[in-house]
């Protein structure tokens, strides 16, 4: 079956890899780029069973979007024996399954599936169109049934829906049957070489790790990365009322100016934002997004820039004598008044 039929509550389970957390929030010791890159070995059994050139695939696809190498290659193993399954209306080489899945990752391009690719199954690299197909091979298009490309649009998946910090939850989204996560988390463990386990919530705060995070936006043109970026590079930096940068902001200073960084104008207030933008259905949010709290006579008093909508965290000025920092809005006292998506030019 393919990607994501259904989305599912599940416990999140941290995984260990050799000896390294994958996902650990940055403020721990090392960064979370590091840690998220880390990559598991190969084992004997990896090295007998995957093609040499999917092999290659699954390690540059694991870590240029961190997650797990090994994690990719079960899940490849599953859908289509890493390409080799030619029984007729699989998908995995041309056209797609009675769900709506296809390629060697069978990821879903319409029906029951739904169309997480999207667009056309193979378009030009050119298109923009919100799912998660990528270019991998740097041939002009993305094509679902080019492992150079489902690959990474797999990867990307994954990190749309809680990897690396979460991969319980994200193999689950890709196919929520548990005896599915049980199988390649029981695979991935062949394939990876050295020590391999699940492991029990440690208490360590799951934070922000690295990712493609335009690969499933709707936002074009870079957009999206573009304000998230500019965000980040004000972490630390003190709140001040009135302030617009460089070296201080306030909560809609700081959103105002990250768009004006991608070339989009936005009103001053998070009153006039509000107003502004589209309004964007709870739990459908993607990054880039305003997020806005505290209702005031005139409208929300408070926004900030959705980061992280699989694991609610924004980037926002908070408040007197604190810094611009991430936060989480879904436990934010009073939650979250609205969304919006401003405007953008094409």
């Amino acid at each position: 079956m393919a990607i994501a039929l259904a989305a599912g509550v599940v416990v999140l389970i941290p995984l260990l890899f050799g000896a390294g957390l994958v996902g650990l929030d940055d403020s721990s010791s090392g960064t979370c780029g590091a840690q998220a890159a880390t990559q598991p070995g190969v084992s004997a059994d990896a090295e007998s069973a995957i093609p040499a050139s999917f092999l290659r695939l699954y390690q540059h696809a694991g870590q240029q979007y961190g997650v797990p190498w090994n994690v990719l290659a079960a899940i490849g193993k599953r859908e289509s024996d890493h390409g080799r399954d030619t029984k007729p209306g699989s998908g995995v080489q041309t056209d797609a399954n009675s769900a709506g899945a296809a390629g060697p990752m069978q990821i879903g391009i319409g029906g029951r599936a739904t169309n997480n690719w999207g667009g056309e199954p193979r378009h030009p690299a050119s298109h923009k169109t919100g799912g998660v197909g990528v270019d991998g091979d740097g041939d002009g298009w993305v094509d679902v049934h080019d492992p150079a490309d489902a690959i990474p649009g797999a990867a990307r998946y994954l990190l749309d829906h809680g990897a690396p910090a979460n991969l319980y939850q994200a193999i689950y989204a890709y196919n929520p049957d548990p005896g599915y996560v049980r199988a390649v988390l029981s695979l991935a463990a062949s394939y990876a070489k050295g020590d391999f386990h699940t492991a029990a919530d440690t208490g360590i705060t799951i934070g922000e790790c690295p990712g493609d995070v335009a690969a499933y936006t709707s936002m074009p043109g870079g957009v999206t990365a573009k304000v998230i970026a500019y965000a980040k590079a004000q972490l630390g930096k003190p709140y001040i009322w009135g302030a617009e940068g460089p070296d201080s902001f306030d909560c809609s200073g700081l959103t105002m100016m990250a768009y004006r960084a991608a070339g989009i104008s936005i009103p001053r207030t998070s009153q006039t934002q509000y107003r502004h933008g589209k309004r964007i259905q709870p739990g459908t949010e993607q990054p880039g997004d305003l997020v806005f709290f505290h209702p005031g006579d005139s409208g929300p008093e408070h926004v900030g820039i959705v980061y992280q909508p699989n694991n609610g965290t924004m980037i926002a000025a908070p408040h007197a004598g604190a810094k611009v920092r991430y936060q989480s809005y879904k436990n934010y006292p009073g939650g979250p008044l609205g969304f919006t998506r401003p405007p953008y030019v094409g």
